[in-house]
């Protein structure tokens, strides 16, 4: 679901950003390889957006919450679900750092109008396989600022220069693999005598 995220986000920024008169700038890409020596990866880096996936953290908060469903007469019991949070970092390679600060000032107005998407509320492209198969989905998605200390180690880590840039954090990205891993009859009737203790 990481890649499925990364997709609709990024198409929802470009359609707000044709919407608005700019260009779809915002390219799904690592942009510590933004002096890579491959054509594909930087043709696609120039004068554009890169929204690249930084880190992620699973909530511990929600870790051992127990996962089961009653079917029929049946409990199936499942491992628990990974919720996670991802951090996003837009970084703005434009021609020219007037327009890259443009970029990102109107990637935060985008995401200060819209924080949740649901599949009720947003549209997407679906023809592609990996996509077609996105049912139902609910995160939201928080402007996320780190201290300079944080940003220099990020930056530092990416191994380029600092560019015009806005770090967001996605809450929370649900993962589960359909495998059952115990059954059992579900409680019903209860049947028996009981006897009360008299009291002398």
């Amino acid at each position: 679901m990481i890649f499925e995220v990364i997709q609709i986000i990024s198409e929802q920024v470009n359609n707000y950003l044709e919407e608005i008169g700019l260009d779809k700038s915002v390219v799904p890409e690592n942009i510590a390889f933004l002096e890579s020596q491959n054509e594909d990866i930087g043709t696609a880096l120039k004068d554009g957006v890169a929204l690249t996936l930084i880190n992620l953290a699973e909530e511990a908060t929600l870790k051992n919450f127990p996962n089961h469903t009653i079917e029929n007469t049946k409990t199936i019991y499942r491992n628990s679900i990974v919720n996670l949070n991802l951090y996003i970092l837009f970084s703005a390679n434009r021609d020219k750092y007037i327009n890259s600060l443009k970029d990102i000032s109107k990637i935060i107005e985008f995401f200060q109008g819209k924080r949740l998407f649901t599949q009720a509320n947003t549209i997407f492209n679906r023809s592609t396989s990996a996509m077609s198969n996105v049912d139902n989905f609910r995160f939201t998605v928080e402007l996320y600022t780190p201290t300079f200390e944080e940003l220099n180690y990020i930056w530092g880590t990416l191994g380029g220069k600092q560019l015009p840039s806005a770090l967001y954090k996605v809450s929370m990205i649900q993962i589960e693999r359909n495998i059952v891993q115990a059954e059992g009859q579900v409680i019903g009737e209860f049947t028996g005598t009981t006897k009360r203790k008299e009291q002398s």
